[in-house]
């Protein structure tokens, strides 16, 4: 006999789960899939942009994110597979939801209390806009926001992007991506 006391459980189930708001990532200055403007570019390498870090926003963290973490990748970039480290932050506090335009400088003073910045590819910590070769085809800006379960990630001083990049993922509980374009 089927009872329908299950038939109400499940139903009420589904029902949670529908109603659960997506965690997403957005931006105002990053239209998914197109171009990435001049004032995110970077400044150097034959670049002549302005290196301004794009504003981020997200809504929808998972039940249980004790903080969030954002990795820039770039994989198409011509490194021999590695692709090139663009933005890491981690250690943004839960109660976090954005990131404002110009929050990646260096010096770390436009991110929330508590955030940490990882040196990247560029070779220094902070926003390294796009600069991909002339002639390649656009590459993919990957802006990948995670929630985590841990309130802080314990990196050694020096850790590279891979090595945040993998306590990342072994932490994270949820993922929302945006990715931006950009060729020259």
């Amino acid at each position: 006999m089927i009872r329908p006391s299950l038939f109400l459980a499940a139903g009420l189930a589904l029902a949670g789960s529908a109603c659960a708001e997506p965690f997403t990532l957005s931006s105002a200055d990053i239209k998914p899939n197109l171009p990435i403007a001049d004032e995110q570019l970077y400044e150097g390498f034959g670049c002549t942009g302005k290196n301004v870090s794009p504003a981020v926003k997200w809504s929808g963290a998972p039940k249980g994110t004790k903080s969030f973490a954002l990795l820039v990748h770039d994989p198409d970039a011509p490194t021999g597979g590695a692709g090139w480290w663009h933005w890491v932050v981690t250690n943004i506090p839960a109660d976090a939801g954005e990131l404002p335009k110009g929050a990646g400088k260096a010096d770390g003073s436009g991110l929330p209390r508590g955030a940490a910045q990882i040196t990247t590819d560029f070779g220094a910590p902070g926003w390294g806009g796009p600069c991909p070769p002339v002639g390649d085809k656009p590459h993919r800006y990957n802006f990948t926001l995670h929630a985590l379960k841990v309130e802080r990630l314990e990196l050694p001083q020096g850790a590279t992007a891979s090595l945040a990049g993998f306590m990342i993922n072994a932490n994270s509980i949820g993922k929302a991506t945006l990715t931006g374009k950009y060729g020259r």
